[in-house]
């Protein structure tokens, strides 16, 4: 390891600890109904173990700037590693729902304060001009863990005692600590920067009413639940209220001025709809594959790994190109790839091969290579380095919130959609199914193709260079 640049080990350092947070949260997401069986709970009980965990990373994300400057990103990075040890060592030693569920929003909180410090240290470690690459092989973690998490998940709930789903994940944790400990560079620290409490009430009642209300909305009914609107009207004001608060204030929690920079506000744009065309193929394709044609979760897991794989290598190539030739280069070729191979599943029928299915997938995941993380660099690039960790901390959370829409909208139409087949046009179950899914999938190319002309709008820092040598 020590002939690696110790730029490179700073990457290796936050990628184990990426890696084993995304990686967790995917393993749990088929065993819900393995832990309704072993707590004696229904699904509204079970489903707060995925719930209380997006809700508690999601109000931990916006703070990490501040506390980023306050007393070192990498003490950040590594405190949130800790929490997370000590969130998993919990959850393997619960005795009941409630404490696996306390365990989780530890790991939620741990989450929020890793995830937005990962992308700031790999910015504060390389120069612009090489961060694509360094992004994209980063961004690996994000991809490949979401695809083997549901059938290492499945695996553990299958042959294993449940607890090993929270002790799989020490090791990782551990690994990713020492390199941690001993690779990351620590940051410059404000110790006298005061803390906006007002603004946190406010962006902790708006975000977490919302990812909340979202969290629990799986049905048109649960939609129309007053409670639910309650919690997403009171959300929305308060994130509202906050942002006209933040406006005024001399050291804000959240610096909002980064929307002014109009190449970050087109990146939140596009890796906004990049996350819906993720998680739309993360709902549907399960759904697709064991509903319609029957195959098993082995195969659904085999369906998602080239698609992963693929995103990785693409999503480095993209970095690559990135930081050669600009963001022009890459990231509209990406959606549009990703809304084109998303519109193909809109026109499967029952004949389609697994392998056909399998291919498109793959060909989705190089889309998400080239348009997500490139994107993400490219407005992170272009703001200054010491809003780095807000920038990436709000780029987190509303990427977070676009997701969790997103489920919600594909989670109703589907079940929405699916039944008036079945009742108006007396289709069969599978046949509504799979009509209900093309549909999801025709609306998910849609969203994508719409944010392809923000693409073009993103400069990179090559074109910045280009300026500033004008200017002199």
């Amino acid at each position: 390891m020590s002939k690696l640049p110790a730029k490179w080990l700073v990457v290796i350092s936050v990628l184990f600890g990426t890696f084993t947070v995304i990686l967790n949260n995917s393993m749990l997401n088929p065993v819900l109904p393995h832990f309704m069986k072993i707590f004696q709970t229904d699904a509204v009980a079970a489903s707060w173990v995925l719930t209380i965990f997006m809700v508690a990373m999601g109000v931990t994300m916006p703070i990490t700037g501040y506390l980023g400057d306050k007393i070192g990103k990498k003490n950040v990075y590594l405190l949130g590693l800790t929490l997370f040890m000590a969130g998993s060592l919990s959850g393997a030693l619960s005795q009941t729902l409630s404490m696996v569920i306390l365990s989780r929003a530890i790991q939620g909180i741990a989450g929020g304060l890793m995830m937005p410090n990962s992308m700031a240290l790999i910015f504060h470690a390389f120069p612009k001009n090489e961060r694509g690459l360094a992004v994209g092989i980063y961004g690996i973690a994000a991809m490949v863990a979401p695809a083997v998490g549901p059938t290492i998940g499945g695996f553990i709930a299958e042959y294993l005692d449940w607890y090993f789903l929270f002790l799989f994940n020490i090791p990782f944790a551990i690994a990713g600590l020492l390199f941690s400990m001993k690779y990351l560079k620590e940051t410059e620290t404000k110790p006298d920067l005061s803390f906006d409490w007002k603004g946190f009430v406010l962006v902790f009642t708006g975000i977490g009413s919302v990812l909340l209300a979202l969290g629990q909305i799986k049905t048109l009914d649960a939609l129309y639940q007053m409670e639910h609107i309650l919690l997403i009207g009171v959300g929305c004001i308060s994130l509202i209220v906050f942002v006209l608060y933040e406006r005024k204030q001399e050291q804000p929690l959240l610096h909002l001025s980064v929307f002014k920079v109009r190449t970050y506000t087109m990146s939140i744009v596009v890796t906004s709809a990049a996350s819906i065309g993720l998680f739309s193929g993360i709902f549907l394709l399960p759904l697709l594959i064991q509903e319609v044609y029957g195959f098993s979760m082995v195969q659904t897991g085999i369906i998602f790994l080239p698609a992963a794989l693929l995103s990785g290598l693409f999503m480095t190539l993209g970095g690559k190109i990135l930081d050669v030739k600009g963001p022009k280069y890459v990231v509209p070729l990406g959606l549009m790839i990703l809304a084109l191979s998303s519109a193909v599943f809109g026109f499967v029928d029952m004949k389609t091969s697994f392998w056909f299915i399998l291919f498109i997938h793959a060909v989705r995941g190089m889309g998400l290579g080239f348009g997500n993380m490139p994107a993400t660099t490219a407005g992170m690039n272009a703001i200054s380095d010491d809003l780095v960790a807000q920038g990436s901390a709000m780029n987190n959370v509303i990427r977070q919130m676009s997701s969790s829409i997103g489920i919600v909208f594909f989670s109703i139409y589907y079940e929405v959609r699916r039944g008036q087949l079945m009742l108006g046009d007396h289709l069969t179950l599978q046949e509504a199914t799979l009509q209900a899914i093309n549909e999801s999938f025709l609306i998910s190319a849609i969203v994508i193709a719409l944010a392809v002309p923000a693409s073009f709008l993103l400069k990179g820092v090559q074109e910045e260079e280009k300026v500033s040598k004008k200017g002199a």
